[in-house]
């Protein structure tokens, strides 16, 4: 198990930030390197197999039995589920980087993985060029609302809490 900044064990890390921010491979490492299983919101939750969307309810229950986990990184926006996360989580890591980093990454990313499907995606959802602009029309549209509601949770909790803009501070 990790340890947190006051030497206690860390046993659910909770990993907020929109679209291109880093939190699926920020989460692949601190799982390795804390012995820690990980989670995937887009995985786990979100997507069923050829990019169906899971039900709303069985989102919850899905949320609800892996927060209930002794241990786990867990990864992923779901804004609707932050509290029930937070409730559990013994550290919160919000990667607040800038959009145009985060619009390279999603192109990049796009290009580099298309026609594959990506660990932190379900099984047949590979990444498709014709889905880019669409992705890239929601990440503009919502990046005001979600970083609002990413900054409450951040200001409200009362455990351990990492703010990280740039590649630098993660690392």
């Amino acid at each position: 198990m990790g340890r947190c900044a006051l030497g206690e064990r860390v046993q659910r890390i909770m990993i907020i930030g929109s679209p291109g921010s880093g939190k699926s491979t920020l989460a692949r490492r601190l799982g390795a390197k804390l012995d820690l299983p990980v989670y995937h919101m887009d995985r786990e939750v979100h997507w069923l197999p050829d990019w169906q969307e899971r039900a709303a309810e069985e989102k919850h229950a899905i949320i609800a039995d892996i927060v209930d986990r002794e241990n786990w990184v867990f990864e992923g926006g779901h804004s609707s589920s932050y509290e029930m996360r937070a409730a559990r989580a013994d550290m919160l890591i919000w990667l607040d980087v800038p959009v145009g980093i985060r619009l390279f990454r999603v192109i990049r990313r796009a290009m580099r993985e298309r026609g594959k499907t990506r660990p932190d995606l379900s099984d047949n959802c590979p990444e498709r060029l014709d889905m880019l602009s669409e992705f890239i029309r929601f990440i503009l549209r919502t990046r005001r609302s979600t970083r609002r509601k990413q900054r409450a949770l951040f200001d409200s909790v009362q455990f351990e809490k990492h703010y990280l803009r740039s590649q630098r501070s993660v690392n």
